[in-house]
């Protein structure tokens, strides 16, 4: 680490932190001195390092390939309180790129090693990890930092993040109060490729007003899978689509999990064999891994630039010394070297972020399934297992919920009824809850002829 051969002092500052003369001094020479790209308001001064090192709070969510680089660059940024959420353990395929982690730290949570790992090795860092999903923290967990950084592999995750800082917001006569507003950079890889975006909730493009732009899921046909498997893929899914629920492995009712070695490892037995039956070869068990989670392979040179450009759009915001990136930046290295910038533009009808109810158009003789379907298919919405709800006659009625077993059976009925039937009017508010927003989204239902 630089300057680690120079003579180091004690800080009395934070925590009694280790600090060298010229540590530094690469920070200074961009907070403390002009240039032709700063931005235009700013004045060079002290207190911005100051701020960095003794008063900002970032939280980094996912510890995965991303997330290791993000909390290296951060924490040699001079960013000293961080927080770092992640609900994974580490495996032994993880060590060739997410570089915080040993074989010795194979099974145990990936925020807590990342945390000891950098608190150990820069000084004065305060890394605070938890193990846990993101849905586990509240409302004021979030709203005690300044900047929130994504280095996730979920869309949903995702989403929903981007709901909760929604949901932080504060409107005064329709216009967002500046003050709750909590910046979120939010990076992604597949492979060689990745990109960098810079939200600011509210009054930029969010999440869900660019969904169009993620790539849908790879499904293979069921005839395919069944009948003419060609690929090992095909062979890995028969097995976890058809195999699995049929032979019930690990008892009724045990749902395939992705994360567990046995399970996986009977996905992979199982493929091999069903390989040979149609002399196919490729299924090895990092593939079978990946097709069960749903992997795009992760390249760690991609990793490393995606969380460079995360960690200087953070560094921007955090100092307001730069403008930050306006706000969608895409890197591609399959062939040569490319990046591109562009602007998303916010979307006026977002189900997240827009002000008001969304329409739906339904005829009366619709059936509840059509507007389920449409909730979960439409690429601007792609909801995962809604939850309808409206006030009939007065009083607050569950149309669907497919969470909760008991109410799931209770409600299926409503799935092959009419909206009429059901009692709802033109005009009438449907509120739906998804797990990809902590938020409840409200609908408008409008009746076509």
């Amino acid at each position: 680490m630089a300057g680690m051969d120079e003579p180091m002092v004690v800080d009395g500052g934070s925590g009694g932190s280790c600090e060298w003369e010229g540590r530094w001094n690469h920070i200074k020479k961009f907070l403390e001195r002009s240039g032709p790209f700063t931005h235009p308001d700013f004045e060079p001064n002290t207190e911005s390092l100051q701020f960095l090192l003794e008063t900002c709070k970032i939280l980094v969510i996912g510890a995965g390939g991303l997330g290791c680089e993000l909390l290296k660059d951060l924490a040699l940024s001079g960013f000293r309180h961080i927080d770092v959420v992640d609900m994974d353990t580490i495996d032994v395929s993880n060590l060739n790129r997410q570089f915080l982690f040993r074989p010795k730290d194979v099974g145990r949570p990936k925020a807590e090693v990342a945390a000891d790992f950098i608190n150990n090795r820069i000084p004065g860092c305060h890394v605070v990890p938890h193990f846990k999903k993101i849905q586990d923290l509240d409302e004021t967990f979030y709203r005690q930092f300044h900047i929130i950084v994504c280095g996730l592999d979920s869309i949903v995750a995702r989403r929903w993040i981007n709901g909760m800082l929604l949901s932080l917001l504060v409107y005064e006569d329709g216009v967002v109060d500046q003050g709750s507003i909590i910046p979120l950079i939010d990076g992604g890889t597949e492979g060689f490729k990745g990109n960098a975006r810079v939200i600011f909730p509210g009054m930029s493009a969010c999440i869900d007003c660019t969904l169009e732009l993620y790539p849908p899921q790879i499904n293979f046909p069921m005839c395919t899978i069944a009948s003419m498997p060609r690929l090992p893929e095909h062979c890995i899914e028969y097995v976890r689509i058809l195999q699995w629920p049929k032979e019930t492995p690990f008892g009724d009712g045990v749902a395939l999990d992705g994360d567990d070695p046995e399970h996986i490892q009977w996905v992979y037995q199982r493929s091999l064999e069903r390989a040979a039956e149609f002399n196919i070869t490729g299924v090895t068990y990092r593939l079978t891994q990946g097709v069960v989670k749903r992997i795009i392979p992760a390249v760690a040179s991609t990793n490393a630039v995606i969380a460079a450009a995360c960690t200087t759009e953070v560094f921007k915001i955090a100092t307001s010394a730069y403008l930050p990136l306006s706000n969608y930046m895409v890197f591609n290295d399959v062939d040569g070297l490319y990046t591109y910038t562009f602007e998303a533009e916010r979307k006026e009808t977002c189900s997240a972020c827009s002000q008001v109810p969304l329409d739906l158009y339904f005829s009366p003789s619709s059936k509840l399934q059509e507007v389920m379907d449409y909730l979960t298919e439409c690429a601007s919405l792609q909801m995962k297992s809604p939850a309808i709800t409206a006030t009939v006659e007065g009083k607050n009625k569950t149309l669907y919920l497919q969470s909760v077993a008991s109410i799931e059976q209770r409600t299926r009925p409503n799935l092959s009824k009419t909206l009429k039937e059901l009692g709802l009017t033109d005009g009438q508010e449907l509120a739906v809850a998804d797990v990809t927003s902590p938020q409840t989204m409200l609908f408008r239902l409008c009746f076509t002829s």
